[in-house]
Parts: structure tokens; C-alpha cells; sequence
């Protein structure tokens, strides 16, 4: 029997030595890349309008340290309300999309259905 040839990707090494069958950990991959996915729209789209933090905190109506933590990948307090006005400053609207999460199994649905 011929052996698997081992792989080089680091991604997948990664992503099978610390995260394959732990779903807790999946979980809090996919809610940092969230989070992540959240600041960096902000930072492109801030400057793309070619405006500074605090300009945007201007036309939201907050300080420009609100729009920094925003745009920190690590801040968890974004709120639908602001993200709507910073939106709205930059004449665009929010979006949101429910997505199957990555090897996610649809036993879950399952789950809930039975309880």
C-alpha cells in the first residue's frame, strides 16, 4: 500500500493539529474571522473615502477612538446600529449573510429540532 505523502501546506498542518474535531476551537476560529472580516471593511472603506479616523468619527457622530476600536481585529462590540451609520457616512448599507460555517455538519439543526 502506497503511504500518503505528507503535506507542506502550513494551513492545513495548522488547521489539523489544533482545530480538526475540536469544535469549540472551530467556533472561535470562525468568530475571529468574523471579527476580523468587520475592521478590515471598515479600514478599506474609510480609505477608499480618503478619511482619517477622526473624519469618519465626525460624519458617524463618535470620537475617532470608537473608530479605532472598530477597526482593532481583536474588538468584539461591534454594534448593527453603528455599523449602519458608518455605512451610511460612506454611502453604502450593511449586509448581512447567514453562511454555513467551514466543515460545519448539519447535525446541529438536527440538535435543536429534538430538544
Amino acid at each position: 500500500m502506497k503511504q500518503k505523502e505528507p503535506t507542506t501546506d502550513a494551513s492545513a498542518i495548522i488547521r489539523k493539529r489544533f482545530f480538526e474535531g475540536k469544535p469549540h476551537r472551530l467556533a472561535e476560529l470562525e468568530k475571529l474571522h468574523a471579527d476580523d472580516a468587520v475592521a478590515r471593511k471598515i479600514v478599506a472603506l474609510r480609505t477608499e473615502a480618503g478619511l482619517s479616523q477622526r473624519d469618519l468619527a465626525k460624519l458617524v457622530g463618535t470620537t475617532a477612538s470608537v473608530i479605532c476600536r472598530l477597526e482593532d481585529a481583536d474588538y468584539e462590540g461591534h454594534s448593527l446600529a453603528l455599523l449602519n451609520r458608518i455605512a451610511a457616512a460612506l454611502d453604502r448599507r450593511v449586509e448581512i449573510r447567514f453562511v454555513p460555517l467551514r466543515g460545519a455538519k448539519r447535525s446541529s439543526r438536527r440538535a435543536v429540532a429534538a430538544v
